[in-house]
């Protein structure tokens, strides 16, 4: 669970200088090789959380969860949403290295329901995965190649976000709240949200590429776009596993 900060700052004339610079593929490579190593630290730290004994300090004797589960699920919506205020006062291995720290908690917090959907219904998961990566991709690419002006979504996005952070949060207290077809509507809905989370944010961090800096803001737009763009796949496998998983 995490909050996406949409404040990136860009003028609607610098996208037509965008593609034209070289330099814009470096920057996309840094952005998704960030990115994927953050996805790829998620599963390694769910697989370890699975299959070790760390992962008896999220339940507790009676089979709930723990008080350490609740301190990282709200410590880690915490770190993400003052990783990304703080982007540009971060030098940019301080910034990947918050990213990475990030996806370790996100993969703790999320093996619990991994080890249940692993027992009930094992092969939703590479599947949920192969959907959200091509939808991802899918989603990526139209946001980076289309000459529509999508900043017009970006406040629309950040208050279905956070509708569905309060939704989660208060499945934390009343679990039937996302039961039957409520919960099949809110999965819907957030696969919809970080589906064009996916596009605005690629549109986003090319726009913002265009405005130039220099080399250390560059890299900073990078950790944070590979921050943002990481919050929406792991949503976007997250809503989707959920959807194959209601019964």
């Amino acid at each position: 669970m995490a909050v996406k900060n949409v404040a990136i700052k860009t003028k609607p004339d610098a996208i037509r200088h965008a593609q034209s610079d070289g330099g814009i593929g470096v920057y996309l490579k840094r952005i998704f090789a960030l990115m994927f190593g953050a996805v790829a630290v998620t599963a390694l730290t769910s697989w370890l959380t699975i299959f070790t004994p760390l992962g008896g300090i999220l339940v507790t004797a009676h089979g709930s969860l723990s008080a350490m589960y609740y301190v990282l699920l709200f410590g880690g919506l915490a770190l993400s949403i003052w990783a990304q205020a703080r982007a540009f006062s971060f030098k940019p291995s301080t910034g990947a290295l918050l990213l990475f720290l990030y996806a370790i908690i996100i993969g703790i917090v999320i093996s619990p329901m991994l080890l249940y959907v692993s027992v009930s219904n094992p092969m939703s998961i590479p599947m949920a995965f192969g959907i959200a990566a091509a939808m991802f991709a899918c989603m990526a690419l139209f946001g980076y190649k289309t000459v529509k002006n999508l900043s017009f979504l970006g406040i629309f996005l950040f208050m279905g976000m956070i509708g569905l952070v309060l939704v989660g949060l208060a499945s934390l207290i009343w679990p039937v709240i996302v039961s039957g077809t409520f919960g099949t509507i809110v999965s819907i809905i957030g696969v919809l949200v970080f589906a064009l989370f996916t596009a605005y944010d690629m549109q986003t961090l090319k726009n913002a590429y265009a405005m130039g800096g220099d080399d250390t803001r560059k890299n900073q737009l990078a950790v944070l776009g590979a921050l943002q763009l990481y919050i929406s796949f792991v949503a976007l496998f997250q809503y989707i596993l959920d959807l194959f998983n209601r019964n």
